[in-house]
């Protein structure tokens, strides 16, 4: 049995390593050349955060330990105000709540050198997949990796009978930059750690590469891209706003009009199967980045779809099944990367935001099988759906504001006010 996988990006190289070590013969396409041979761009480069969903998946393959060579910890969040000084916010409070930055095009090679040393994967490159390739494959099972603009989903859409789909942009988009290693290959900056300039209405973030370079990605309304024509405006913008980031990225203004405007946007559709085929990933359910957790959910959609694969599948089954299983879960990580956004531009700034956090921390040390933070609970905890993550981080968005209402320090908690309203 041949299993047909479409995209060679990050979801499909991994779908092919777990069918692969299932016994199953598998088929990749991927419409560019192969990465590990031609220097090319690994697509939509945004730096990428692995967390602890995306690494159970690849712990399962035995790939964790690949992926950590390639990969830099950080420990939570350094705030940069408009003076150019420095907060940090830990992500978690244990040792091992930590997410790691990796470049998107490493970890691409990483996954296609694990499925090319299959030696039951067969991949093809230079292929752009069509409706004519799909029909020729009518009775072979289809699983499409085929990212945010999947021809396979575009088939099913013409094609399903009721077919649901809709996609929402941002009135963001997005602006990729780079600030240098230093004379010696160092970092400029701490690299533990994810960099924010926060200014509510946009933000500028940067993540470290193994290079000793930052990764620096502006997400601001297109108006405002617009409005931002010469060098000296660029400058102009970025010394008000970022200031301490400007001495940090020499390039800056060239980078700024040499690189693209990128766009963000939110897809949602069902069903994800039709008979033998499936969508996964950013096919299926692609996000906004602000949670870290696009590649990650497509991961997880690897590890579940694999769990229901049996040796002698019915695969038409074995599709649905996983629709129906994952469709609430990505719905509510679609949903909560859209807040998140807020969080990350404006959320952090807030004194106010700063003291829930540490009220969470102190609840959750207290009382943990009662409460864990909903950040948490998505990032660090693979075991609870996404679904119950948001379900419960409403609860709990509503206990935290009762706690802090009154108090502005975590040593003023009404701890038996706390624990009724946990009860």
């Amino acid at each position: 049995m041949t299993v047909h996988v479409v995209g060679g990006g990050l979801v499909g190289p991994l779908m092919a390593v777990y069918l692969a070590q299932k016994g199953f013969d598998v088929e990749l396409y991927e419409r560019r050349p192969d990465m590990r041979r031609a220097d090319i761009p690994a697509g939509r480069s945004i730096n990428l955060a692995v967390t602890a969903r995306g690494l159970k998946a690849l712990e399962e393959v035995g790939l964790r330990e690949d992926v950590m060579k390639i990969a830099i910890p950080m420990k939570g969040r350094m705030i940069h105000n408009v003076e150019g000084k420095t907060s940090f916010l830990p992500y978690g409070q244990k040792e091992d709540e930590v997410i790691y930055a990796a470049s998107r095009g490493l970890l691409n090679k990483v996954l296609l050198e694990a499925a090319g040393q299959c030696g039951n994967v067969k991949m093809t490159f230079d292929k752009t997949f069509t409706a004519e390739d799909l029909a020729a494959l009518e009775d072979a099972p289809v699983i499409a990796a085929d990212g945010a603009w999947s021809v396979v989903r575009k088939h099913m859409l013409e094609n399903v009978h009721n077919f649901d789909y809709s996609q929402s942009f941002q009135t963001y988009g997005y602006k990729e930059l780079v600030i240098p290693s230093d004379a010696q290959g160092g970092f400029r900056m701490e690299k533990n750690a994810l960099h924010i300039w926060p200014c509510k209405q946009h933000m500028l973030i940067a993540l470290p590469n193994t290079d000793g370079s930052f990764t620096v990605t502006l997400f601001y309304p297109y108006d405002g891209f617009e409005k931002l024509k010469t060098p000296e405006d660029v400058l102009a913008f970025f010394k008000r706003d970022f200031p301490d980031a400007v001495a940090l990225m020499p390039a800056l203004a060239d980078d700024f009009f040499a690189n693209p405007t990128g766009a963000l946007v939110t897809i949602k559709c069902a069903p994800w199967n039709d008979g033998n085929r499936v969508l996964i990933g950013d096919a299926a359910h692609a996000i906004v980045p602000f949670f870290a957790q696009g590649m990650n959910s497509g991961f997880e959609d690897c590890a579940l779809l694999n769990s229901l694969i049996g040796k002698t599948p019915d695969w038409a089954q074995v599709f649905a099944d996983f629709s129906r299983k994952r469709k609430a879960d990505a719905d509510a990580i679609a949903d909560m990367a859209i807040e998140n956004f807020h969080e990350m531009r404006a959320g952090v700034t807030d004194p106010k935001f700063a003291l829930k956090k540490q009220v969470g921390f102190a609840l959750e040390q207290r009382w943990p099988e009662k409460f864990i933070p909903r950040y948490s609970m998505v990032i660090f905890h693979p075991e609870i759906p996404y679904a119950e993550a948001k379900r419960r981080g409403v609860v709990q968005s509503e206990i935290l504001e009762k706690l802090c209402a009154n108090i502005n320090a975590p040593e003023e908690l009404d701890w038996q006010q706390a624990e009724k309203l946990l009860a």
